[in-house]
């Protein structure tokens, strides 16, 4: 079977951001844990396991589209991406940083979380014409 490029993209991208959360996580278990406080920390561990996640919901969504390919499931990948950038990279940065306005933007990753899922199931229950 041949997967159509906007499935391989994303099934390529999830692939990465899983890598790099592995990564990540390792590094936060093993250098990070020894310079900040547990509080910032969990905040990290936290960024890890939506990144995590979400790039395992962006595979699956690399996987959908190339049975159903429509715009309303490749939103759905480009928003998980978006919150993992926003949502993840804000607590990544946030948790070795100190900076704590940036919880602020914390949430915008979130919603382009719950967003992606939203439409994802959307795009899979509505009728087919």
């Amino acid at each position: 079977m041949n997967f159509s490029l906007t499935s391989r993209t994303f099934i390529a991208l999830g692939a990465l951001l899983a890598f790099l959360s592995v990564g990540l996580g390792a590094f936060g278990a093993h250098a990070v844990k020894q310079s900040i406080p547990t509080d910032m920390l969990k905040i990290y561990q936290t960024a890890v396991e939506y990144q995590f996640f979400h790039a395992l919901g962006i595979i699956l969504t690399g996987l959908i589209y190339q049975f159903q390919p429509n715009r309303l499931i490749k939103s759905a990948g480009w928003l998980m991406f978006a919150g993992i950038i926003i949502f993840s990279g804000s607590l990544y940065i946030l948790s070795l940083s100190g900076i704590r306005w940036l919880g602020a933007i914390t949430p915008l990753g979130g919603t382009a979380f719950l967003l992606a899922w939203l439409i994802l199931v959307y795009a899979l229950i509505r009728p087919v014409k």
